[in-house]
């Protein structure tokens, strides 16, 4: 089944909806690997509540990509033992600066717009 990014905005984002967002990014400035140089940091933002996450291993260490292993409690949905779909409130995206941009404000940063 393929999940498209506008599906894992009302169902939820899973493992799956990341990699398809990393397809849909993929040779631009809106997946972790091509945007580290600017100082990107992969995170995750609950639109609901406004809070920003880092991203991280299950570990608590800071990861270079996204991972929903890391995140709290409180945001997974599905799991047994691990987040498998966290709530349809969180997005991925990226931290600069203390601010958080979506995969899109990425892109757009990247190629000299902010």
């Amino acid at each position: 089944m393929r999940v498209t990014y506008q599906e894992s905005v009302t169902t939820g984002l899973s493992r799956a909806a990341l990699r398809q967002e990393n397809i849909r990014f993929e040779g631009t400035d809106g997946i972790s690997q091509n945007n580290r140089s600017c100082g990107f940091r992969p995170a995750f933002l609950d639109t609901l509540s406004g809070r920003t996450y880092l991203s991280r291993f299950a570990s608590g260490v800071p990861a270079p990509l996204h991972l929903l292993e890391g995140l709290p409690a409180e945001l997974v949905v599905s799991g047994e033992g691990q987040a498998l779909r966290i709530r349809a409130t969180v997005i991925s995206g990226f931290v600069l600066d203390g601010r958080f941009y979506t995969r899109d404000q990425a892109v757009a940063y990247a190629l000299g717009g902010d």
